[in-house]
């Protein structure tokens, strides 16, 4: 169970006012400073109920999050910074303001800009506590099956799912690290990997977020070792694309989506350090975790429970105040493991065959050439009756024809994709998913 609400939580796990947080620009960002920012920011913050955090920087974030917290107002995460998202969260929430770093060309309304940060250090060093049950965000789905749903998350649950996590990787790479992060902290993911293990842990954070190769090496160089590098699998195969030597690696983090166990392998082969993969959602953060190159089976994280039901799975959780369900399908070997066996909506059924999108789309991604593809089910049936099935493909090499001549080697007629439609990319958001309604405006584009 979640703490009681009257419990008082730390904002941030620090003994010692030079415990580093942040690694920026090359330097340390000490415990001691970075408190001293967020109440700089804490001040500037306008009466109001909620935030809508869009800071890129990741120090910037980190210091705004805990600005908001700290001022009893809760932090609104949007599924994107894209401006219609933005305009809907707002929305949704009247009277919000929305904080950045500067000012957009064409601000959202109640729009304010962080101040300039400067350091004025306390004499007495300490860690001001927050109310447990303080609800610290709403935090969105990315709609990749549909409409992006809120999720609220109070600090007492953000401190529970911490400790799960901590515990996940102080069993393969101790306590105490330093993470590069190459997704952005709005993100669930993001925000548990690159967000609350630096404030709730013996961790420190890099501010940037790499998107190229060489990007993603200097951050790492960076930081001291150990380091861990937080991931997704399509930044993960994009890395490995690339000639590049990474500096010594303790872990790899990975999540978003399935990892295929070759790429898993490749990666671990070249950079010498073990891939952790953790599951988990937005509704209910990360609950378990595996090493995919050599555990078939998700371990839960302590005290957390499945309960499978014909259409998903009921989880308990210390972080969750009631029992969520959730679409995936899985089967329990023992009570502390779980295989996964897809969601319930990757369930197809056409002319009375069936078979699953994940595999779908693993069949797809295997044909040489294919450098990345979805396939994904219709909205509306056509004259048959029948919920087609279509896919987005990059494969510059190959030609619809060739595409679909591979498919009909793999596939039941039933499953083939009707449309197919080559493409220069998948309309992927920053952590690699495909929503829902960008994957239907691409496939109208390419028609």
């Amino acid at each position: 169970m979640q703490p009681a609400p009257q419990a008082q939580l730390p904002l941030l796990h620090a003994r010692d006012p030079s415990r580093v947080v942040v690694w920026r620009e090359g330097a340390p960002v000490r415990a001691d400073v970075f408190l001293a920012h967020v109440r700089q920011v804490r001040a500037s913050l306008p009466p109001g109920v909620y935030v809508v955090n869009l800071c890129e920087d990741r120090y910037s974030f980190l210091v705004a999050f805990c600005a908001i917290v700290l001022a009893g107002q809760t932090n609104l995460l949007p599924p994107s910074r894209a401006p219609r998202a933005v305009a809907e969260i707002m929305a949704a929430h009247p009277g919000c303001h929305a904080l950045a770093e500067s000012r957009p060309c064409e601000p959202p309304p109640n729009f304010i800009a962080m101040p300039a940060l400067h350091a004025v250090v306390e004499d007495v060093f300490a860690v001001p506590n927050v109310d447990a049950g303080h609800l610290a965000v709403i935090g969105y789905t990315s709609g990749s099956t549909g409409q992006p749903q809120a999720n609220r998350k109070t600090w007492g649950s953000l401190h529970a799912s911490n400790a799960g996590n901590m515990a996940c990787f102080a069993a393969h790479i101790g306590t105490a690290f330093e993470v590069v992060a190459t997704v952005p902290p709005q993100h669930m993911y993001g925000l548990e990997m690159s967000v609350l293990l630096p404030l709730l842990g013996e961790v420190g954070v890099h501010a940037g977020r790499p998107f190229f190769a060489a990007d993603i090496a200097r951050e790492l160089a960076e930081v001291p070792a150990p380091r861990v590098l937080v991931i997704t699998p399509v930044h993960l195969r994009a890395l490995l694309a690339e000639d590049v030597t990474l500096p010594p690696l303790a872990a790899m983090v990975s999540a978003t989506a399935p990892m295929p166990l070759e790429l898993a392998q490749a990666a671990e082969d070249r950079f010498g350090a073990p891939l952790v993969e953790v599951f988990g959602s937005t509704e209910t953060c990360v609950f378990a975790s595996r090493r995919t190159t050599t555990e078939s089976l998700w371990a839960l994280y302590p005290d957390v429970h499945l309960h499978p039901q014909p259409d998903g799975t009921r989880i308990e959780a210390p972080q969750l105040a009631a029992q969520v369900t959730l679409a995936d399908l899985v089967e329990l070997p023992d009570a502390r493991h779980f295989r996964l066996c897809g969601r319930n909506t990757d369930l197809l059924e056409i002319a009375g065959k069936r078979a699953s999108l994940g595999d779908l789309n693993r069949r797809l991604l295997s044909i040489p050439g294919v450098e990345d593809g979805v396939m994904f089910q219709l909205d509306r049936s056509d004259a048959m009756q029948v919920r087609r099935i279509a896919a987005l493909v990059v494969a510059p090499t190959l030609s619809e024809a060739e595409l679909n001549a591979r498919l009909r080697e793999m596939l039941d007629p039933a499953f083939l994709p009707r449309p197919l439609r080559r493409v220069a990319a998948l309309p992927r958001n920053e952590t690699g998913k495909l929503p829902r309604q960008a994957l239907l405006a691409a496939l109208r584009d390419a028609t």
